[in-house]
């Protein structure tokens, strides 16, 4: 059994896959090791991952290693069963990596557009021949509607609504309408110039965020909001081959 760290922007998630299956997950703002004893339920695993996009792990991997004896952490060094064509790989976000290989794992010999709906919006192609081809950055949801907010005198803090308006009749709902569209013309342009260029692509949607968003693009769209777990313990399982923990 493998047990899963995936320590985002905004929370973190916790996992265990058993050969390759998703197990059971919870998630919190930070890590303890009563989150991942909640979790376990009594249960041993036998190799973990820790990935973060919030600098050093040191402690976390500490705290792992009082739960099971091998222990991995990802980062731009560790080995990944795809290639990898980004010119600064030391900056690129690890969930954005294993992002791909969940992807690649899940829908082989595919072209894969990602969109993932965290606290940044990145959207993401990997290619069928199992190549992360790079792609885009973007303020995600909530960082748009606080930016309006933060850097105008007037305007309130508002958030995402299921009304699917183009224009807005009061403040807020204009607010909502230019956030929500924005967003939504953004995906749906990117996916219609590489639709121009890549044949056969596939949209997965990921991300806390994607919910909002899934229905509202007119495209053939997977929804996962496992795929960054998925791809780590696809990782996990490709370095166990070489035995590389820490």
């Amino acid at each position: 059994m493998n047990l899963i760290v995936d320590i985002g922007n905004s929370q973190v998630k916790v996992a265990l896959y058993e050969q390759g299956e998703f197990v059971a997950e919870c998630s919190a703002a930070t890590i303890s090791e009563d989150l991942v004893t909640y979790l376990l339920a009594g249960r041993t695993p036998s190799q973990a991952i820790v990935s973060s996009t919030r600098g050093d792990i040191s402690d976390v991997v500490t705290l792992l290693h009082r739960i099971c004896p091998r222990v991995l952490s990802f980062d731009y060094k560790t080995p990944v069963p795809i290639a990898n064509i980004y010119q600064t790989p030391e900056t690129l976000g690890s969930d954005r990596l294993a992002a791909a290989v969940g992807a690649i794992t899940q829908y082989p010999d595919r072209n894969i557009l990602i969109v993932d709906f965290g606290t940044a919006l990145t959207v993401d192609l990997v290619t069928a021949d199992k190549t992360f081809c790079g792609g885009c950055i973007s303020p995600g949801l909530n960082m748009r509607f606080r930016a309006l907010h933060d850097y105008t005198a007037r305007l309130p803090l508002c958030g995402p609504d299921e009304e699917d308006a183009l224009l807005g009749d009061t403040t807020k709902s204009a607010i909502q309408c230019g956030v929500m569209h924005s967003m939504i013309f953004e995906i749906e342009g990117y996916i219609a110039r590489l639709q121009e260029k890549i044949d056969n692509l596939l949209i997965i949607f990921t991300g806390g965020d994607a919910k909002f968003f899934a229905k509202r693009i007119k495209n053939t769209i997977f929804a996962d909001c496992n795929l960054v777990l998925c791809g780590l313990d696809r990782i996990l399982e490709y370095n166990a081959l070489e035995k590389k923990f820490d």
